[in-house]
């Protein structure tokens, strides 16, 4: 396979059109890496946030993901190799983003099984067989970095599925880190605490968001920059010691 070694460092970042993954994507950017970003239903803002990805000075690329449906998952990885060889000429990337993901708002004596198997399709599974097929695709020493939530360890009410399979992430990040430890691919968890975005349909009422802010060491809700900016600085080498970890960025929330 063609060696990164003094070519753009690549990272792939899901669900990178808006929220959270936008800054992402957009911080990575700044730091001089190239981007593949994915969306699901709006194909305008993956390519607003290219533009401006390229406005920066750096390569990008939106490709449409449903992380819900199995059959786009398992073809998504010759659709990569594809994008690598036309656009970059190469036949790996290094950094892979789980952001992709649905919210839920649903008490657990509401939650049908169309619900959660929605939620376990998004959340969970795809993230497993996304990975897995993207693996042969991503750099000896490279990193992937999966995002959880600050859900998975304290709990609010309409939230129990979702704060279940952001700790099921957890664990297979953990899975992942040893299994392919012998290609030095270190997998981490990022748990954002409550953010300021539109992320489950609404940012709520302003009383709600002050009760929230109240219960942060830092008095604040947290914002997509908070999240974007530090997950860009772990993706080099500036990280390279460490591995299976979760790292909360919740500003101190509920401690």
């Amino acid at each position: 396979m063609n060696t990164t070694t003094n070519q753009p460092k690549i990272v792939l970042v899901t669900g990178g059109s808006r929220g959270i993954g936008k800054s992402i994507a957009l911080n990575a950017a700044k730091r001089g890496l190239d981007v593949i970003l994915t969306y699901n239903n709006n194909q305008e803002h993956g390519e607003a946030v290219v533009t401006e990805i390229k406005n920066i000075g750096r390569k990008a690329v939106a490709l449409k993901l449903d992380t819900a449906n199995m059959a786009s998952v398992m073809e998504f990885g010759n659709i990569i190799k594809d994008v690598l060889h036309k656009e970059w000429h190469r036949d790996q990337l290094d950094y892979l983003v789980n952001n992709a993901g649905i919210a839920q708002r649903s008490l657990i004596k509401d939650t049908t099984e169309e619900i959660f198997d929605h939620l376990v399709n998004v959340n969970f599974k795809g993230v497993f067989f996304l990975t897995q097929q993207l693996m042969p695709l991503i750099a000896d020493g490279g990193q992937i970095i999966n995002i959880s939530s600050g859900l998975a360890r304290f709990a609010f009410p309409g939230t129990a599925v979702y704060g279940a399979l952001k700790a099921g992430i957890e664990a297979l990040t953990r899975y992942f880190a040893k299994e392919y430890a012998d290609r030095k691919i270190r997998v981490n968890t990022v748990a954002p605490g409550a953010i300021d975005t539109e992320f489950g349909g609404g940012k709520g009422d302003e009383a709600h968001r002050q009760q929230i802010a109240s219960q942060t060491a830092l008095g604040r809700l947290g914002n997509a920059e908070d999240i974007g900016l530090f997950i860009a600085s772990m993706l080099s080498d500036d990280s390279r010691f460490v591995n299976a970890q979760r790292i909360e960025i919740g500003g101190g929330i509920m401690i």
